[in-house]
């Protein structure tokens, strides 16, 4: 029987002749104010915040080891399942938290407040553990989602709100086991993940180098550190041309060039960058690297490319950012940012899930900076 998503879990459960005593609860869903006019960060929180707890379409990397792992999303992992998958249900929520911080008068905080009080329980972040304890789930969403994870406690963690306070440590189980993983796969992970897509290793260093300096865990950063240096010191010409990939929504030249900048002196990163990235033009133009096209923004993968813009367009910001001042190649790089981020941000939009899913964490992580000093 099709019940009409316009019932209440109550109401349905009544239909079926069951009981609703002992029914769960959901907490009632909070209004989603209008966005503001002049505020672009508003229609990023909507889009995080219809999705948090959106349970389907839903697409789970999930190893069953017997019939009893057959459960919904929600069951599985109960504080991110929304968003269409697990780490773009991290990353929706850290949107949620960075926009906290950095709009305390945004008119999304109240809902924003009780989307997050909602996923981050202790009872909830419990439930995630214990699924990373089912057999063949040690590399579970590694590194991309895990580094995403990080990021949202090292959100956390910067601010003095006792809420955001409070939330951090209930995440802190969680965040003390994706490190200990991690630190454990490095030592073994012999070669650079060069793709455009959830595995490369250069973006998920750049946010974990990022989060081990704000929560004070120096062994983590020099281990990252370390392994950066040694995939990617020697690097040379990177095949900017042949990018973006069909599918690419990661800059494989440019994310290791912003990953770069955190772990070198400003002086050896410049000349560094010079032997990698050679093609760099010195004259100011924005022309030398032409965003992606989508040609079909309700396919999931193609869409893709729209991310593409908005990663490379914070990734030149940031390499730029670490350039000594007068270097002649950093007009040319905030040019060809300024591009990307144009064509990138107006993509974001609530037309199609396939985007509207994941698209607004990556233009808040643009539009807010983060990342880059003062960010």
């Amino acid at each position: 029987m099709k019940i009409s998503s316009t019932l209440s879990i109550a109401a349905a459960l009544m239909l079926a002749g069951c009981d609703t005593a002992d029914a769960p609860r959901e907490p009632a869903p909070v209004a989603i104010p209008e966005a503001r006019p002049d505020a672009v960060n508003d229609r990023f929180a909507r889009l995080a915040l219809s999705c948090v707890h959106q349970e389907y379409p839903n697409k789970i990397s999930h190893v069953m080891n017997d019939a009893r792992d057959a459960q919904t999303p929600s069951a599985l992992t109960p504080a991110f399942y929304g968003c269409f998958d697990w780490h773009s249900s991290v990353h929706g929520h850290w949107l949620l938290a960075r926009i906290l911080k950095t709009d305390p008068r945004s008119p999304m905080n109240p809902a924003i407040l009780a989307a997050l009080d909602r996923s981050f329980t202790e009872q909830n972040i419990a439930a995630e553990l214990a699924y990373l304890d089912g057999e063949g789930r040690k590399g579970f969403e590694r590194p991309y989602g895990t580094a995403w994870l990080l990021q949202l406690v090292a959100e956390l963690d910067e601010s003095d709100d006792p809420k955001l306070k409070a939330w951090r440590e209930i995440l802190r189980p969680l965040e003390q086991r994706i490190v200990s993983e991690t630190q454990e796969w490095l030592p073994k992970l012999a070669y650079p993940i060069r793709l455009g897509t959830h595995n490369q290793s250069a973006f998920a260093f750049g946010l974990m180098i990022d989060y081990a300096r704000q929560v004070g865990n120096s062994a983590f950063e020099k281990q990252l550190a370390d392994k950066a240096l040694a995939f990617h010191r020697g690097d040379v010409n990177c095949p900017l041309a042949y990018e973006p990939s069909g599918e690419d929504f990661l800059s494989p030249c440019l994310m290791e060039a912003d990953l770069m900048r955190r772990v070198m002196p400003q002086a050896e990163f410049a000349t560094w960058l010079g032997r990698f990235l050679p093609q760099i033009p010195v004259d100011g133009s924005g022309d030398w690297l032409t965003p992606g096209e989508v040609r079909d923004p309700t396919d999931g993968k193609l869409v893709h490319l729209d991310g593409v813009n908005l990663s490379r367009a914070w990734a030149m910001e940031g390499i730029a950012s670490a350039l000594p001042a007068g270097d002649t190649r950093v007009p040319a790089l905030l040019a060809a940012s300024q591009a990307h981020a144009t064509s990138g941000l107006a993509a974001v939009s609530d037309a199609n899930y396939e985007g509207s899913h994941w698209l607004g964490s990556f233009a808040t992580y643009l539009t807010t900076k983060r990342g880059i000093a003062g960010g």
